[in-house]
């Protein structure tokens, strides 16, 4: 059995701002995948359902790299900043104020637990 096997899932352009997932990943970070998702269940946040659909996309690309999927944890979860669609709202006098509507690029990681691991609480 290899040691850095890693299963991976990965979401682009998800339409939200990467700050707002960032305070969910935390949440996860270094969980038990089962646990995990339990917590994304129970987390009213509008990233959660992103994130529900992703966590369960990298536990089954574990499945398929023949990782046991009881052992799994998030080894690694980021969110970077995608493109940024530029818009306008008009405002008084004929001016207009340009709304930001941020994009994310979000990634979770999956790696088996060993015996000598113990999770990170």
């Amino acid at each position: 059995m290899e040691a850095n096997k890693e299963a991976k899932a990965i979401l682009k352009y998800a339409r939200i701002s990467p700050r707002k997932v960032k305070i969910v990943l935390d949440l996860i970070r270094g969980r038990d995948a089962d646990i995990a998702m339990a917590i994304l269940k129970n987390t009213q946040k509008s990233a959660s359902e992103y994130l529900i659909k992703l966590l369960k996309s990298a536990i089954a690309n574990a499945e398929n790299s023949n990782m046991d999927a009881s052992k799994l944890y998030v080894s690694e979860c980021y969110v970077c900043p995608g493109p940024t669609l530029k818009r306008m709202m008009p405002r008084a006098k004929g001016s207009a104020n340009r709304i930001l509507k941020r994009t994310s690029h979000v990634t979770i990681a999956l790696k088996e637990r060993g015996n000598t691991e113990t999770m990170a609480v």
